[in-house]
């Protein structure tokens, strides 16, 4: 069912083809649309310095940039602007990341055409879109008293001892920085690993890469 109110869109992606068919599905739920595209961040913020948009659909990555960092310069150029990330990104990893940060909305590049349709109606009328698996990770975050971000679970020393493992300095190296023994960062290491359920230092380099 389309509605009869017109509305501006912002279709941001490096890909014609992902643009292409965005536009259709718009085209098919709303009347009266003025659909613009940009295919860089460059684009996007001319284009958001120039036209009142109500609903930017934005890509993560793009050549000159990512999307995470630019958030706040859109939020400056339109506070009330509604923004959906649309990204091949996993959203067990991303999605929070990207709503904690001032987007609206997140969907994968994976979900069905019903779920776009649905994805873009929610975002229209209520000015957000998780999906069911995101609601549910918040719903148990508060429940369990279990963090989203999970370095949130480290103490301060904890994450002092997980900066300088992760800039290549040894136990005994930290041991000295710290004014502590050796058994006791070792200790901390493995309070970390535990905490975060990882193994190795691979996993923690990536686990600060994404929430810290």
């Amino acid at each position: 069912m389309k509605t009869n109110l017109p509305h501006t869109f912002l279709i941001a992606d490096d890909h014609s083809i992902v643009r292409q068919g965005i536009t259709l599905v718009i085209k098919e739920l709303f009347f009266n649309t003025k659909i613009h595209h940009a295919g860089s961040f460059k684009e996007t913020l001319k284009t958001l310095r120039e036209i009142k948009i109500d609903l930017l659909i934005l890509d993560i990555n793009f050549p000159d940039g990512n999307s995470l960092t630019i958030l706040s310069e859109i939020k400056a150029l339109q506070p009330d602007l509604k923004i959906l990330i649309f990204s091949a990104y996993d959203e067990d990893i991303y999605a929070l990341r990207y709503l904690n940060a001032g987007a609206s909305g997140y969907l994968n590049k994976g979900c069905s055409e019903d779920e776009m349709k649905q994805a873009l109606r929610s975002m229209m009328v209520s000015g957000k879109y998780i999906t069911q698996n995101i609601k549910d990770r918040i719903l148990d975050s508060y429940i369990s008293k279990k963090p989203i971000n999970p370095l949130e679970q480290l103490s301060n020393r904890e994450v002092e001892v997980a900066r300088l493992l992760i800039k290549g300095y040894g136990n005994m190296e930290i041991a000295e920085l710290l004014n502590v023994k050796k058994s006791t960062v070792s200790t901390f290491k493995n309070r970390i690993f535990e905490k975060l359920e990882i193994d190795n230092l691979a996993d923690l380099i990536d686990f600060f890469q994404l929430y810290n």
